[in-house]
Formats: structure tokens, C-alpha cells, sequence
């Protein structure tokens, strides 16, 4: 069995009851993902992590399945009544892949950065735990149970705790062993209860915890600002050809947006020539600024001859992630006489969102004629341009 290194456990097993709503908090919109989702991505891209594994209630499978699509971690297992017996059934749960480190992280802190994370792991060269946490700003007060104040604490030695804690696998697990049944609410008690030194690392104002609607919304505001929104324009044109003589009714079709239209022509060109899809690959480009479709996929080269245009999107869709960047709304425009294309939008856009994992409303697809104006009103080609909003981090 190949043995991880460094795994983290997301926590997400909660009941999410001060949300007050029917979706569970994991599953909620931060942006244009999901809170577990954003959070998973924040980790599975982390250079110190070797594999994710989330812990969730069983009755949110079918949210965690789409919230999960795609991404490269462990089978999620199944929590407990409460966090501590989560943290362990998840822990038994990659016992067998005998890693020597473990983050454990609350889902609900969507906002957690490799920065926090890099900390975590250098104090565990040298810790067996290590726990990122906030200095208390404000004034701290006891109070009776007449809500009469009894003292003022001293707040320099008060701080805030954070996840992601870290810790030394087999230190962690022997500690929920032991302490099987209790109910800490956090997992550096078990190892302060069993006497092993906890040593704290700077924590992040911005890694909050999401507990009430009141903190969703101020995490919106605190995205929006940390992000800027660019855009880009993509536009393609390929030549129509009619069909061989010989070619078969049931192969007489046209490829736009990732649909098959039966039609009496064909697009010639680059790949498949999709002309639709090439609008957006440059325009997803563009608002990167990572150059054309024609740089990364030259036409002269025969390896592309053929190629289905979904792995070009794909591509750009990955380059724009790679910047931790995610698509807002994508807008294409089909320019032609024919085919009609009102009949095949619908199925356009469902494919280009699911492609792509987006909501359908975060995609348009329109056509438009020339008037018989120019080569699309004369029926010589067919014109594709469109323009992709995406968010990026500042800097």
C-alpha cells in the first residue's frame, strides 16, 4: 500500500442548524462553487498535501457527489453524532494508508489559504501539533449568572483557534482511541488531555468560520474584494463545405457548441472545427491572457487534425483554474443563415455548462443572421464570436 505522507481531513458531517435553511451549509454558494468544494480545492492544490479525504453525514451523499465532481480525492466516509467522533471515524478511515501527518479542517472555513497551510506543516518538523490561532483584540469580560461582570480578563494570553490543526498521525489517532466517547470541540484538547505539547502558529483574519447566513454574506463581500473580474472576447470563422455524394444521410451533420446538427454541410478547419467552442476558447484565453487557441494547438500540426474541441476548452478551462480562477458567465454567438440554431440552443448550453460544471444560467448561447449580407449570408461559412467573465485573485 503506498503511504501518503501528509493526508487532511475535511470535516463537513455537521447539521448546519443555524443556517436555518434546507441546503446543508457544505453544499452552500460561495462565488460560483460550493464552500466543500472550494475548500477541497484549496488543499488538493497545496504542493505539502499528499491526498483529501471528507467526512460527511450520509444523507448528504447525493450533495457531495455533485459538489465533488471531478476532484482527485479519497471515497468521502461517513461521520458521527458529533465533530470528535467524525474526526475519528476519519481518521480509522486512512489508518491503513499510514500517513505521518494529518490536517484536520473544518469545510465551513472556505477561505483557508496555502499560505496557512504551509505554516501548519513546518511547526510540524519540529511539533507534534500544531494549531493556527488569533490573538483576542477586544476586551474580554466574565459575567455572573445575574449577567453582571465578575472580571476582566487578560487578553494577551487569549487567543482564537483556526483549522487546519495539524498533527502527527499516530499522536492524533491514539488520541482518539483513548478519549473514544468524549466530546471536545476541537482536536487539539484530546492532545493537550493526554499531555503532548500543542505549539500555535499564526493564524488568518480572513479564515473564518461560517456558522450563521450573516457570516455568508460577509464571506461574499470579503471574496469579492479579494478578486477582480476580467474579461475576454473569442472569435472564429470556418468555411462550409457540402457533403460528399456518398456520404450517408446519418453522417450529413454539422458540429456547433458540442452538438450534432443534421445538416447538409460541414465545417472545415482546425480540429473538428467547432466554431462555437473556439470562440470560447479564446475568449477564456484571452481573459487570462495566455494567448489564442492557435498557440497552444497550431493548426499545422496533424496530431490536432480531427480532435474534438471539448479537450481545447477543457484545457483553457484548466489553465484558468490554475490560476485560481473560476468562469462567471460565458456569452457565444452563432452567426449564420443556416442551420437554425433556436431549435439546438437549449441542448448547447446544457452541454457547455456541464462540460464545464457550471449552472446553466452561467451560459448563454445566441445566433444571429447577416441579412444575406457577406460570406454567412451568402451560406460560405459560419462566424462564432463570444466573451468569457471570470473571476481571478488580485495580484
Amino acid at each position: 500500500m503506498t503511504s501518503e505522507k501528509t493526508i487532511a481531513l475535511l470535516v463537513a458531517a455537521g447539521m448546519s442548524e443555524r443556517m436555518h435553511g434546507e441546503l446543508p451549509k457544505p453544499y452552500l454558494q460561495l462565488g460560483s462553487e460550493s464552500l466543500l468544494r472550494r475548500t477541497a480545492r484549496a488543499f488538493l492544490s497545496h504542493p505539502g498535501i499528499d491526498g483529501v479525504r471528507v467526512v460527511i453525514r450520509r444523507e448528504h451523499h447525493g450533495w457531495y457527489k455533485r459538489a465533488a465532481q471531478d476532484l482527485m480525492m479519497f471515497p468521502c466516509v461517513v461521520g458521527g453524532d458529533n465533530r470528535q467522533e467524525s474526526v475519528r471515524l476519519g481518521l480509522e478511515s486512512i489508518a491503513h494508508r499510514k500517513p505521518e501527518r494529518v490536517l484536520v479542517h473544518d469545510v465551513a472555513r472556505p477561505m483557508v489559504s496555502a499560505e496557512l497551510i504551509s505554516r501548519v506543516l513546518k511547526a510540524l518538523d519540529t511539533h507534534p501539533a500544531a494549531i493556527p490561532a488569533m490573538n483576542i483584540t477586544d476586551t474580554v469580560k466574565r459575567i455572573d449568572a445575574n449577567r453582571l461582570i465578575s472580571e476582566t480578563l487578560d487578553r494577551k494570553q487569549l487567543y482564537t483557534v483556526q483549522t487546519p490543526q495539524g498533527f502527527h498521525f499516530d499522536a492524533l489517532f491514539a488520541a482518539h482511541q483513548r478519549f473514544k466517547g468524549e466530546s471536545m470541540t476541537d482536536d487539539a484538547a484530546l492532545l493537550e488531555k493526554a499531555g503532548s505539547p500543542v505549539i500555535m502558529v499564526e493564524g488568518d483574519p480572513d479564515n473564518t468560520k461560517i456558522t450563521t447566513p450573516k457570516d455568508l454574506e460577509h464571506m461574499q463581500t470579503l471574496l469579492s474584494l479579494q478578486t477582480e473580474i476580467r474579461t475576454g472576447m473569442g472569435y472564429d470563422v470556418h468555411v462550409l463545405k457540402s457533403h460528399d455524394m456518398d456520404t450517408p444521410p446519418a453522417q450529413q451533420q454539422i458540429k456547433l457548441c458540442g452538438i450534432k446538427i443534421p445538416f447538409t454541410h460541414f465545417l472545415v478547419g482546425h480540429s473538428d472545427a467547432d466554431v462555437g467552442l473556439h470562440a470560447l476558447v479564446d475568449a477564456v484565453l484571452g481573459a487570462i491572457g495566455a494567448g489564442d487557441i492557435g498557440m497552444h494547438f497550431p493548426p499545422d500540426d496533424r496530431k490536432w487534425q480531427g480532435a474534438d474541441s471539448e479537450r481545447f476548452l477543457l484545457y483553457a478551462y484548466e489553465l484558468l483554474r490554475g490560476k485560481g480562477g473560476e468562469i462567471v458567465h460565458l456569452d457565444v454567438t452563432l452567426i449564420c443563415e443556416r442551420p437554425k440554431i433556436s431549435d439546438y440552443r437549449a441542448q448547447m448550453i446544457s452541454h457547455i455548462a456541464q462540460l464545464l460544471k457550471l449552472p446553466n444560467d452561467r451560459v448563454s448561447v445566441k445566433a444571429t443572421t447577416t441579412e444575406k449580407l457577406g460570406f454567412t449570408g451568402r451560406g460560405e461559412g459560419i462566424a462564432a464570436q463570444a466573451i468569457a467573465t471570470v473571476r481571478l485573485p488580485r495580484g
